[in-house]
């Protein structure tokens, strides 16, 4: 069976410094006539920063250096996002936003049979089936704009307003912005895009501790956390071993159109024949079956380690990037698959007799080369495409930003 590749990377743009000093971005909220919009909220995507405009339209953001999605959001408006670069002094900026028709008006949507399996299908893939997307909920499945197209087997999803998720293994509310979901059911790749906000909930002191619990345990082993690592330049004292996976044609299997042809062929003359096939040697149907099963590649790890000094390289004071060919091999040696993960068919990565079940990802190159921040955000949600332990990953399991882990006592 053909593994699915899932791209699960948020399209944020954000970095922080971790430098003491903050500046302020501040400015105004107004409609495109000029007036105030109180009330509106201006969030900082990926993160558990925000506040509200005041009657007077005005709003105030305190941020360490670093390069920000904004995102500005009023009911009856439409959602406004724009990137901020802070470097080292106050800055202004006012946001005009847009009204929005489409929630203005009143909508009459047509009555859909199949959207309750298409949301339960959304759910999985966009918020996760691990154990905390179990105790993840969506609030408000209302806002979400669904298409499923028979034509090309592709399903949509975007909202106008805030996508809210409850999620109580890790105690975030997390409001998304979600400008694109794809789930092609025909290469089984996922994609989406869009900028989330994090609050924490309320709850007792034994709720808060276990959150805080599940948030280092979510944290560890996470592409925000190899990303973060690599930009340190700590990825192997942080748990991660990099080796090249290498894909090449199955050298044993004819190519697509040959085997298609065959079957095609043979399928005919079989009707023709009223259901019998004179079997041949290395022509009968049982034979093209069997060149359509196998697979289309090859795989050959190179268990040699990837000198992270030649893999990353620094592209500004801000950012690094990271270049390669083949497939990246990632492995977190301070964690074990969990059990409901290794029990998922078609989705756990091989690996060699001799390797424990530490958790593996693939890394597939999309777009070259992959830029990333010191907190563990990347640049191009497009540019990667992952396979194994990351892929299973997703909403429920991802902490804001600018969460750190406590350190650990010597």
């Amino acid at each position: 069976m053909k593994r699915a590749l899932i791209f699960s990377l948020l399209v944020f743009v954000a970095t922080i410094t971790f430098a003491q000093q903050a500046f302020m971005l501040s400015g105004a909220v107004k409609d495109k006539k000029g007036e105030p919009l109180p009330g509106a909220g201006v969030y900082v995507s990926g993160y558990k920063i925000a506040t509200v405009a005041d009657n007077n339209g005005r709003y105030s953001l305190s941020l360490k250096p670093g390069n920000y999605d904004i995102l500005v959001q009023l009911i009856g408006f439409k959602a406004f996002n724009k990137n901020i670069i802070v470097a080292d002094k106050a800055l202004t900026f006012d946001f005009v936003l847009e009204e929005d028709a489409f929630q203005l008006q009143e909508v009459t949507i047509k009555p859909d049979p199949n959207r309750e399996g298409y949301i339960r299908m959304f759910t999985d893939f966009f918020i996760g089936t691990t154990p905390n997307a179990q105790l993840c909920k969506i609030i408000n499945p209302n806002v979400l704009i669904i298409d499923y197209s028979n034509d090309d087997a592709k399903l949509t999803v975007k909202t106008n307003q805030f996508l809210i998720i409850e999620n109580q293994a890790l105690g975030y509310r997390v409001k998304y912005q979600l400008n694109n979901f794809e789930f092609d059911n025909k290469s089984r790749i996922i994609y989406y895009e869009g900028f989330p906000y994090y609050e924490d909930l309320k709850g007792s002191k034994g709720k808060m501790k276990r959150w805080a619990e599940k948030r280092i345990e979510a944290y560890h082993g996470s592409t925000q956390h190899f990303f973060n690592s690599l930009y340190a330049g700590k990825s192997k004292e942080e748990g991660f071993e990099i080796n090249k996976l290498i894909r090449q044609p199955n050298p044993n299997r004819a190519p697509d159109s040959l085997i298609n042809a065959n079957i095609k062929r043979l399928m005919q003359v079989k009707q023709a024949l009223n259901g019998t096939i004179k079997i041949m040697a290395g022509d009968s149907l049982n034979y093209w079956s069997k060149q359509k099963n196998a697979p289309a590649t090859i795989a050959m790890l190179n268990r040699q380690q990837v000198n992270t000094d030649t893999l990353v390289k620094t592209y500004n004071e801000s950012i690094k990037s990271i270049n390669f060919n083949d497939v990246l091999y990632v492995i977190y040696k301070n964690e074990r698959e969990a059990s409901s993960y290794a029990n998922r068919i078609g989705q756990s990565i091989s690996r060699p007799l001799d390797m424990p079940d530490y958790q593996v990802s693939l890394i597939n190159l999309q777009v070259a080369p992959v830029y990333f921040y010191e907190n563990g955000g990347t640049y191009n949600p497009r540019s990667m495409l992952y396979e194994g332990y990351w892929s299973w990953e997703k909403i429920a399991d991802s902490v804001p930003l600018d969460y750190l882990p406590p350190k650990q006592k010597p």
